[in-house]
């Protein structure tokens, strides 16, 4: 049975098309996440407060305001003094502490081959290996 050359050339058409159409969706597919990555690293970052100085200022007025109150004659004066010098100092550290705390970092490799850092206050269930995805900057898991 003898085929002729058109048949030979729909033929051919055809196995080049459906190899066009095939690398196509394949890079499309490829190409469809760019918001996509995968987990690297999470980071557990302690940040230490810094005081700005209200917490010694009112510390220390307090301080002097309870020292007053002890002792008199020179003795007060001592404890007026002794009562700013530790309020101030107490009331600094109360403030550091108060605005010390915990950060957590989520390191993300993007399929484009860029890395994103996504910053949290509190513990996400994140962990290295997950696939991700970043909608409307937030990240979420793929």
């Amino acid at each position: 049975m003898k085929r002729s050359k058109y048949y030979l050339s729909a033929r051919i058409t055809m196995v080049i098309s459906i190899f066009l159409t095939t690398a196509y969706f394949s890079q499309v597919a490829q190409a469809a996440c760019n918001e996509c990555g995968t987990v690297t690293d999470v980071k557990t970052i302690k940040i230490e407060g810094q005081g700005s100085g209200v917490g010694a200022v009112t510390g220390g007025v307090l301080g002097g305001v309870v020292g007053h109150q002890v002792g008199g004659g020179r003795g007060k004066d001592l404890a007026t003094i002794g009562g700013v010098v530790g309020g101030a100092y107490v009331g600094h550290q109360v403030e550091k502490k108060s605005k010390s705390g915990t950060r957590y970092h989520v390191l993300v490799e993007m399929e484009d081959g860029s890395s994103k850092t996504f910053k949290y206050s509190s513990k996400t269930s994140y962990q290295v290996g997950d696939r991700v995805k970043v909608k409307k900057g937030k990240l979420t898991r793929a």
